[in-house]
């Protein structure tokens, strides 16, 4: 059985861990200008900033969305840094009651900037409460209880309330609605990872060559978090084996002690394609039977594993369930089984 801790230790995974928080802290571009890839996510950020600096405004509210470690917390610092002003940061379950909210909300100044990371775990309740805060600058509090309750409505001043989620499809109608700009972020392509990795190397004075760029970006995943968890495992390996000097050789002896492959997979994503082939013949195979098989919350699967192997093509979304694909049999190094599985008719 697999422990659950392996999915969040993991490498290669998107998701930020306790170890990341100070290397994140100096590798964090602080403006639009500094932040590599997402061309056209930067593009609609800058046009709103100057519209609403022109105007002397608060930025629309901001929804990003996309798959862990792509930069929506960055974006959100770099958001408050553009408009020059304060920055409030919670996450969606940190946020239990409405008072929770109420607090916050009454803190903040005009034109700040209030981020809430996994916002589509907030609580209903709470929510509900944020719908007039967005829409009315307003606050709406229930004094007493029964008959003799009261509605007290609190102005709160303008504000921009950037929401970062990895499951879009999660939020309410009503909250997503009421996002004046939604960004979705994507995997960074090769070029961009390679320009990350490079800047990352020279803010923490690591001795790196093209070939040992190469090999790092390429296993990244399309993630910047990656990509600078990778480099900081290979420097340790490099100024133990290699006299702190990263090339392509270092990079390649490093990564396959830590059983990346070329790709960027690791063992658990190797064990999930190997599941699928060997236990259910390729597949179709439901999320769940999945989950169970390399005992793995279904949530994990779908947040962490599946949207780099959907992307490199390798597993297939059907109405009948998870295929694995020709390209990922050939990675395994796997004979692929086309035709399998043919679907029964009733008409049969």
């Amino acid at each position: 059985m697999l422990p659950r801790r392996l999915a969040i230790a993991r490498i290669i995974s998107g998701k930020p861990s306790a170890e990341d928080a100070p290397l994140d802290l100096n590798l964090r571009p602080r403006h639009l200008n500094d932040f590599t890839g997402q061309e056209k996510a930067k593009y609609n950020l800058k046009i709103a900033i100057a519209a609403a600096k022109g105007r002397g405004e608060a930025l629309d509210h901001v929804l990003l969305y996309g798959p862990p470690g792509l930069g929506k917390t960055t974006l959100a610092n770099i958001i408050a840094v553009e408009m020059e002003t304060n920055l409030r940061i919670t996450s969606g379950p940190a946020v239990q009651r409405a008072g929770d909210l109420a607090t916050i909300l009454t803190g903040l100044r005009t034109s700040d900037v209030f981020f809430v990371d996994e916002i589509h775990r907030l609580n209903r309740t709470v929510e509900e409460v944020l719908y007039p805060a967005m829409e009315e600058r307003a606050l709406d509090i229930i004094i007493g209880k029964g008959p003799g309750a009261k509605n007290l409505r609190l102005k709160l001043p303008s504000f921009t309330l950037i929401g970062a989620t990895t499951r879009f499809a999660l939020l309410s109608p009503p909250l997503r609605d009421r996002f004046g700009l939604i960004i979705r972020l994507d995997f960074y392509d090769y070029q961009a990872i390679e320009a990350i990795v490079r800047r990352s190397a020279d803010i923490l004075q690591i001795e790196i060559d093209d070939t040992g760029l190469r090999e790092i970006a390429c296993r990244a995943r399309g993630t910047p978090r990656v990509a600078n968890r990778i480099l900081k495992r290979v420097r340790d390996y490099a100024q133990v084996k290699a006299k702190g000097s990263i090339n392509g050789r270092v990079a390649k002896e490093a990564l396959a002690k830590l059983e990346i492959d070329a790709l960027g997979l690791d063992e658990i994503d190797r064990k999930m394609l190997h599941t699928i082939i060997e236990k259910f013949d390729g597949g179709p195979v439901g999320l769940e039977t999945i989950a169970a098989s390399i005992s793995e919350e279904a949530d994990t699967i779908m947040d962490i594993y599946e949207p780099y192997l959907l992307q490199l093509g390798f597993l297939e979304r059907t109405p009948r369930g998870r295929m694995v694909t020709r390209l990922a049999c050939e990675h395994l190094g796997l004979p692929f089984k086309k035709d399998k599985n043919p679907q029964v008719h009733l008409w049969q």
